[in-house]
């Protein structure tokens, strides 16, 4: 896959996959909320599934993050389960996404390198 595969905002690199369960979640709430979430900036894709009251997010770590998402969910009356998995991965997701954003603005540096202000002599 390339970067014109997915939708505006979300590069191949920065791509991640994300399923997390949540909890208080009705027929009414979970429309309005898979529609904003669907809304934002870098977001490739969203679903739920119903029947295992799971989200499941891919999108662009470096544009969005699980912050965002989690504030959407809270806003309609959604919550994240509050149990040792859920918490276990959520933490993890959110140092992923910490790292691929800080990776993303760190400039590579290597000791094989000459600097800038080097110059070759040709022999």
């Amino acid at each position: 896959m390339t970067d014109l595969d997915h939708r505006v905002g979300v590069r191949e690199n920065n791509l991640v996959v994300r399923n997390l369960k949540l909890s208080n979640v009705s027929n009414e709430n979970i429309d309005a909320l898979i529609e904003e979430i669907d809304q934002m900036f870098g977001l490739d894709e969203v679903s739920f599934n119903r029947k295992k009251q799971t989200i499941h997010l891919a999108y662009d770590a470096v544009n969005l993050n699980l912050d965002g998402i989690e504030d959407v969910i809270r806003k309609h009356g959604a919550d994240m389960n509050n149990d040792w998995w859920t918490h276990t991965k959520e933490s993890y997701y959110k140092f992923c996404d910490q790292n691929v954003k800080d990776n993303f603005d760190h400039e590579p540096w290597s000791c094989h390198k000459s600097p800038p202000s080097s110059i070759k002599r040709k022999r």
